[in-house]
């Protein structure tokens, strides 16, 4: 009986086919796994994180210190305590938050009003006599209308925490440009209490 040829048989052998579509399948596979885990580790992060800055912000704006922490200002205290409450799910996060007060809502991240705009093109210009309302009292047109600081009774103050946290996930040894930690900007606003009368900004022209 005239036997089969080798090749020939091998090519319709298709014993072990099953190992090697999960070899090639694996890789991709692994990587969609430990994606979406990742992408549900930093969302679970970011609204935790941004959870403690809301209520830290709350905190501040009726107490001076915050209870139940260490630091010498608002802004330490409010960063030691995002800390203390997201130390079980990020104990390596490194945690920097920033105060800007404003004269109301309406003026975060907004330039300070003018009052008088002499060529009509919407820009505070020194030279054409123009004016403006001096919201921070710094004697100066800013193109946001914020100080430092936390401001006094009845401003807004715009909490802005920078953090940086390591991966879940070792994602990033598959993909390197992706780095191993993950970058959060979180904000907050609240009127401080007690509220009261605020001074109203002079008007500047120059």
């Amino acid at each position: 009986m005239r036997q089969t040829p080798l090749i020939h048989r091998l090519r319709m052998d298709e014993r072990g086919a099953t190992i090697v579509e999960f070899a090639m399948i694996v890789g991709p596979m692994l990587l969609l796994l430990l994606g979406g885990l990742d992408l549900g580790y930093q969302s679970y992060v970011r609204s935790t994180m941004q959870g403690a800055l809301n209520d830290a912000a709350r905190t501040a704006s009726v107490e001076n210190p915050v209870l139940g922490v260490s630091g010498d200002t608002v802004e330490a205290q409010v960063e030691a305590l995002i800390q203390q409450t997201v130390s079980h799910i990020a104990p390596n996060a490194t945690i920097a938050v920033t105060q800007k007060s404003y004269f109301d809502f309406s003026s975060i991240g907004n330039p300070e009003p003018l009052m008088r705009d002499n060529n009509g093109n919407g820009q505070y210009d020194a030279g054409d006599d123009d004016c403006f309302e001096d919201s921070n009292g710094n004697g100066r047109y800013d193109t946001d209308a914020g100080s430092d600081g936390i401001g006094g009774a009845d401003d807004v103050v715009l909490y802005t925490a920078t953090i940086s946290a390591p991966r879940l996930m070792p994602i990033h040894a598959f993909i390197p440009t992706l780095g191993s930690t993950i970058e959060y900007t979180l904000e907050t606003a609240v009127r401080n209490q007690p509220y009261d009368r605020q001074a109203a900004p002079a008007v500047i022209c120059g």
